[in-house]
């Protein structure tokens, strides 16, 4: 009696020992996954640093919200897995639980699918610093200001105050109107009867003027660039020109640039044309008309003679 009673304290004894290196083991897991994903944290910084345009506490910010999701994850899986061990040293039959979790976790795989997909496509949004929060962007044809980005949806106000709710795995094109610098792109359309040259040298003086005040000197990145005349069209000459600009700050450029030519183009006659053919209404030749028209000419005729 006294040897059964040594054996299952041995038994007991070694089951604890095994339970208590498993708990060590996964504690011991668990801390080299926290300092790996520091690491990762730390890398992911700097490759989303590369791309400009974002301060270190933003970045430092979505940073540690994508480690922290892994982390807990992570950490999940590994005392999941630490706790079916320590069951198993208990002398407990784990397949029943393994063969229902796998059921429910093919049941979860199904319904979670688009889900996952989608916080998988949040994630790489934020890594790769595609889009950030106050950015204008163009969503699935869709534009605005982007409100939030979350792990599974992005949020895009327009500029009608419509508030569009895109979720991440959906999204097919993306174009980022605000990432580093900005271009207010314009063109402008004159009349065949002014002179292209002498629109294009005011162009440039308004383009100089504008970059040398304030708050405009502030926003312009560059001088204003024209790519001359790129259009003859039905009703206008079309000359087409761009300002970079920092972020956001195109449209308070673009705005002033299109009110100044307004005025120093209307002070000097050059016709801005209208994008409409012009119609000309010749009266109808009546009976009168004619004999008026007669007689001129022959006053004109007589007084040459």
């Amino acid at each position: 009696m006294a040897i059964r009673d040594l054996l299952h304290l041995d038994v007991f004894l070694v089951n604890a020992i095994r339970i208590g290196l498993i708990l060590v083991f996964t504690y011991i897991g668990t801390l080299l996954v926290a300092r790996v994903l520091r690491a990762l944290r730390k890398y992911t910084v700097k490759v989303m640093a590369r791309t400009g345009g974002v301060n270190e506490f933003e970045l430092t910010k979505r940073a540690e919200t994508i480690a922290g999701l892994v982390r807990k994850s992570l950490f999940v899986l590994i005392w999941t897995i630490a706790g079916l061990m320590i069951l198993k040293e208990m002398n407990f039959d784990v397949r029943p639980l393994l063969a229902g979790a796998g059921v429910v976790g093919v049941a979860i795989g199904f319904g979670a699918q688009n889900v996952i997909k989608d916080v998988l496509a949040g994630l790489f949004i934020m890594m790769e610093n595609q889009i950030r929060i106050n950015d204008v962007a163009i969503i699935n044809g869709k534009g605005g200001l982007v409100e939030e980005i979350n792990l599974r949806t992005t949020v895009l106000r327009s500029e009608d105050g419509a508030v569009n709710i895109f979720q991440n795995g959906s999204i097919q094109s993306l174009a980022n109107l605000t990432l580093e610098f900005s271009y207010y792109v314009f063109s402008l359309g004159i009349s065949y009867q002014n002179d292209p040259d002498q629109a294009v040298a005011m162009l440039k003086e308004l383009g100089a003027g504008l970059a040398s005040e304030e708050p405009y000197k502030s926003a312009i990145l560059a001088p204003l660039d024209i790519w001359g005349v790129d259009q003859l069209s039905n009703t206008a000459v079309v000359i087409k020109a761009r300002f970079k600009t920092l972020p956001n700050q195109q449209w308070l450029v673009g705005r002033e640039m299109n009110r100044r030519i307004k005025q120093k183009f209307g002070d000097a006659h050059i016709d801005l044309s209208p994008g409409t053919q012009p119609v000309y209404l010749v009266p109808k030749m009546t009976d009168e008309l004619r004999n008026e028209i007669k007689t001129a000419v022959r006053e004109v005729l007589s007084e040459r003679g």
